[in-house]
C-alpha cells in the first residue's frame, strides 16, 4: 500500500489538495474517478519498511528482461489454450530457472488465489514489473482481452530489448579498442618507456618537450600508480553519482545528442521506443494521456521524457497529439508527427505509431550494422595519432644524440 499526496479537480471545477492510501496510482485514479473527480498531479510518498525489504528489492532488480518477456508470452499462450490463470502461473513457476523470479511468480499465485487481479498483484512488485506491463495487463483485464494484451506486451518488450542489444553491441567495438589502447599505453609507460629513456638520461641529452612529457607521465605511473588508481576510482564513482542527478542528466544527455552519428542514433532509438510503447498501450485500450505518461517512464533520454510530460499536460487541456508533438521536432522527427496526424484523421493512431516504430527500428538496425565501418576510420586516426606522437617523442632525442656526435 502506497501513500499519495495529490491535487484533484471536482465536478464543480474546484481544485483541492489531499492525501490518500492506494495500492498504486491506477487505484488512486479509479477511486477519484468514481467520485467524479480528476487527478491533476500526484506524488507518491514511500515509507521505509526495514532492511529485509530493501534486500528483497535488490534481488528483484536482478530479474532479467528476457525472463519477463518469456513470462508474458507463455502466460498469454496458456490462457489462450484455455488454462485458468492460477494454473498457468503455477506451470510457469515450475518452468522458470531463475530462483528470484520463482519467488516473484509464487507471490503472484498467492495474490491471485485470494481473488486479487493479476494487475493488482503485479503492482505490488513494481521493482520487477514496469508500469507499461502493469497498465497493459490491467487494460486487458478490463476489456476482456488479457491474452491479446500479454502478447502485445511481450512483443513490445522484446522489440525494445533487441533494440538495446543492437545499440550496445555497436558501442562495444569502439569501447574495447579504446580500452585496449589505454591498457597498452599504461603498460608501456610502466615497463617500456623507462628502459628507453634511461639511456637518454645517462647520456645527459637535453630532452625535447614531447619526450619530457612522456617521461613525466611514466614517472607518475611508476611512483604514484596506487594513488592514480584511487583517484580514478573516486572520479568514476563521482561521475556515476553525478550522472544520476538532474543537473548531471541534463548536461550528459544534451552532450550525447550532439555527438555526430551517436546523437542521431539515440534520437531514433528514443523515437522508436516512444512509438512502439504508445502503439501497444493505445492498442490495449489505455487512454492517450495515460499512455504518454507511461511512455515517459520508458524513454531513457531526459529531453524526450520532458517533451512527453509537457505533451501529456497539453493533451489533457484539449490539444491534439499531433499539434503538441509538432512543438518538439527538435527531438521527435517530423515523420513521427505527420504519422500521428494521419492516425488522428483516420482513427488509427495506434497502427500509424506501430509503422513509425518499425521504420525507426529498421533504420537503427542498419546504422548499428554499419557502425563499425563509420567508427573505424576515427579509431585508426586516434591510434595513428597516439603512435605517431610516441614515435616522434622517442626519435627526437636520437637525432639530438647523432647531432652531438
Amino acid at each position: 500500500m502506497s501513500h499519495f499526496i495529490f491535487k484533484a479537480k471536482k465536478l464543480s471545477g474546484e481544485i483541492y489538495k489531499s492525501e490518500k492510501d492506494a495500492s498504486d496510482r491506477y487505484e488512486l485514479y479509479k477511486i477519484l474517478k468514481d467520485q467524479g473527480e480528476e487527478v491533476i498531479e500526484f506524488k507518491e510518498k514511500r515509507e521505509s519498511k526495514g532492511f529485509h525489504v530493501n534486500i528483497s528489492f535488490s534481488l528483484f532488480d536482478r530479474v532479467k528482461t528476457i525472463d519477463k518477456i518469456n513470462f508474458a508470452r507463455n502466460l498469454g499462450a496458456m490462457l489462450e489454450a484455455g488454462l485458468a490463470l492460477s494454473r498457468a502461473l503455477v506451470v510457469i513457476e515450475r518452468q522458470s530457472r531463475s530462483k528470484i523470479f520463482k519467488k516473484v511468480i509464487g507471490n503472484l499465485i498467492q495474490e491471485v488465489d485470494t481473488g486479487v487481479t493479476l494487475s493488482d498483484a503485479m503492482s505490488k512488485q513494481k521493482k520487477v514489473f514496469p508500469q507499461l506491463f502493469i497498465a497493459m495487463v490491467r487494460a486487458g483485464e478490463q476489456s476482456g482481452t488479457l491474452t491479446e494484451s500479454l502478447k502485445i506486451v511481450a512483443l513490445q518488450m522484446e522489440s525494445s530489448y533487441d533494440l538495446d542489444k543492437r545499440v550496445k553491441g555497436a558501442m562495444m567495438y569502439p569501447f574495447v579498442i579504446l580500452l585496449t589502447m589505454v591498457i597498452i599505453g599504461i603498460l608501456m609507460m610502466i615497463y617500456v618507456v623507462p628502459t628507453l629513456l634511461s639511456t637518454f638520461t645517462e647520456l645527459k641529452i637535453k630532452l625535447p618537450p614531447t619526450t619530457q612529457f612522456i617521461l613525466d607521465v611514466s614517472n607518475l605511473f611508476q611512483n604514484h600508480g596506487l594513488l592514480m588508481l584511487i583517484i580514478f576510482i573516486i572520479s568514476i564513482s563521482f561521475l556515476v553519482w553525478w550522472s544520476k542527478k538532474p543537473l548531471g542528466k541534463t548536461i550528459i544527455h544534451a552532450f550525447i545528442l550532439k555527438i555526430p552519428v551517436i546523437g542521431s542514433l539515440i534520437q531514433e532509438v528514443n523515437t522508436a521506443r516512444t512509438a512502439r510503447t504508445m502503439s501497444s498501450l493505445l492498442g490495449s485500450g489505455v487512454d492517450v494521456v495515460e499512455s504518454i505518461n507511461i511512455t515517459a517512464t520508458v524513454v531513457q533520454n531526459i529531453y524526450f521524457r520532458k517533451a512527453l510530460e509537457k505533451a501529456s499536460l497539453a493533451i489533457k487541456n484539449g490539444e491534439l497529439m499531433s499539434k503538441t508533438f509538432n512543438q518538439y521536432t527538435k527531438y521527435y522527427p517530423l515523420f513521427f508527427v505527420e504519422m500521428i496526424s494521419v492516425g488522428e484523421e483516420t482513427g488509427k493512431t495506434g497502427e500509424m505509431l506501430l509503422g513509425v516504430a518499425k521504420y525507426f527500428e529498421d533504420d537503427v538496425n542498419h546504422k548499428t550494422k554499419d557502425m563499425s565501418t563509420i567508427i573505424e576510420p576515427v579509431l585508426i586516426l586516434m591510434i595513428g595519432g597516439a603512435v605517431g606522437f610516441f614515435a616522434v617523442a622517442m626519435i627526437q632525442p636520437m637525432y639530438s644524440l647523432v647531432g652531438s656526435v
